[in-house]
C-alpha cells in the first residue's frame, strides 16, 4: 500500500488529505469487524454517514504515516499505527463528550445524544478493543499504545479535577500543572502516533523515543490552540457553542495566564456569573490569548529542535514540519 507525497511546497491540508486517503480503506475495514450496531455508531462518530470527507482532520493518522516515512520506510508501513490511533482517538472523543456534557461534536449531535449514553460508552469501548487488536502482532506496539493511554487518562483526570479547584490562591491550578495535563490529555497520543509509525518503519529505539517526545510537545501546542478556539473560535469552525469553555469553568491556559495579570482580578467574578462575553474580552485584554499562542509556539520550537537532531528522510521531515507548524495556527 503506497501513496504519492509531494515534498516541495506541500500544505498541511494536502498532508492530511493524502494520509487520510491512504488510511481510510484500512480504517473502514477494521470497523467492519465490529458488531453491526457498534459499526453503525462508529461510522456516525467518524462522519462516514454524512460522506467520506466528513469527520475530523486526521492529524494523528498523518503523524503515524509520516513517522514511518521519516525513518525511511514506505508510507504503508505506518498504516496499522494510523488505524490504531484513529480508533483510540475516536474512543476518547466519545467518552470526553459524555464526561464534559458536550451535546454537539463537529456541528451535529454528539454520539451520546444521538444514540444514548450507554450505547456511546459501549461504542467507545469497542473502538478501544479494536485498536488493541490492530497492534496485537506488532512487537512493542501494544506496550507503546497502552503507555500513551495511561498518560491520556491521567491528563483527563487532572482536567476534570481542575474545575473543582479555586480560581485564585494556593490551591489554584498553575500553568505548569496545565502543561503536565495537556501533555497527557493531548500530547501523549500525538507522540504515540509518531512513535508507532517509526516503530513500524523499523527505527531504532532512541529514534522512536525522540519522535514520541516531539509529538508530545506538538500535542501541548495543539491543546493550547484548542483552548484559544474554545474561547474565540466561531461555532461554524469548532462545531461547538461559542464560549463553552468559559461557561463550564474550564482551566484553560488563556484563563490561567490572564488570572496572573493585574487586570485578571475581576475575572473570577465574571466566570462565576457566566458573563462569558465580558470574560473573553478581559482574558484577551489581560494577555491570555497572546500568552497561550506564545506558549504553543514555544512547544512547537521544542518539537522542531528534537526533529532537527534526528537522521530523518528529508521529504517526510519537511512535510512533518509543515504539519506541526499548522497545529498552533489552525481553525477546526
Amino acid at each position: 500500500m503506497t501513496a504519492v507525497f509531494r515534498a516541495e511546497r506541500i500544505s498541511a491540508a494536502q498532508v492530511l488529505s493524502e494520509s487520510a486517503d491512504l488510511v481510510r480503506p484500512a480504517l473502514r475495514e477494521a470497523v467492519t469487524r465490529l458488531h453491526p450496531w457498534l459499526a453503525e455508531m462508529a461510522a456516525y462518530s467518524f462522519g462516514w454517514r454524512e460522506g467520506a470527507a466528513a469527520g475530523g482532520k486526521g492529524v494523528r493518522q498523518a503523524l503515524a504515516v509520516l513517522g514511518a516515512r521519516a525513518v525511511g520506510a514506505d508510507a504503508g508501513a505506518g498504516v496499522p499505527g494510523a488505524v490504531a490511533v484513529e480508533l483510540v482517538h475516536a474512543f476518547s472523543l466519545l467518552h470526553d463528550d459524555i464526561m464534559d456534557g458536550d451535546t454537539t461534536r463537529r456541528g451535529r449531535p454528539a454520539l451520546w445524544k444521538a444514540y444514548g449514553t450507554g450505547p456511546a460508552v459501549l461504542a467507545g469501548d469497542a473502538l478501544f478493543a479494536l485498536a488493541v487488536g490492530v497492534l496485537a502482532d506488532v512487537p512493542g506496539g501494544v506496550r507503546l499504545l497502552s503507555g500513551a493511554l495511561a498518560d491520556v487518562m491521567r491528563g483527563q483526570a487532572d482536567d476534570l479535577l481542575f474545575t473543582a479547584r479555586p480560581w485564585t490562591g494556593p490551591e489554584a491550578v498553575t500553568p505548569e500543572e496545565y502543561r503536565v495535563m495537556a501533555e497527557g490529555k493531548t500530547g501523549a497520543l500525538l507522540g504515540c502516533s509518531l512513535a508507532l509509525g517509526a516503530l513500524l518503519g523499523g527505527a531504532p529505539r532512541p529514534v522512536v523515543a525522540a519522535l514520541d517526545r516531539a509529538g508530545r510537545h506538538a500535542g501541548v501546542a495543539f491543546q493550547l490552540a484548542d483552548d484559544v478556539l474554545g474561547i474565540w473560535g466561531s461555532a461554524e469552525v469548532t462545531g461547538k457553542p461559542v464560549g463553552g469553555d468559559l461557561r463550564e469553568g474550564r482551566r484553560t491556559y488563556p484563563v490561567l495566564a490572564a488570572l496572573g495579570a493585574p487586570e485578571g482580578a475581576r475575572l473570577p467574578g465574571l466566570l462565576r456569573g457566566h458573563r462569558t462575553a465580558e470574560a473573553a474580552a478581559l482574558v484577551e485584554a489581560a494577555g491570555g490569548r497572546a500568552a497561550a499562542l506564545a506558549e504553543a509556539h514555544a512547544h512547537l520550537a521544542a518539537a522542531r529542535g528534537l526533529l532537527d537532531g534526528l537522521p530523518l528522510e528529508p521529504g517526510a521531515a519537511a512535510e512533518l514540519a509543515v504539519l506541526l507548524d499548522a497545529l498552533a495556527d489552525r481553525e477546526r
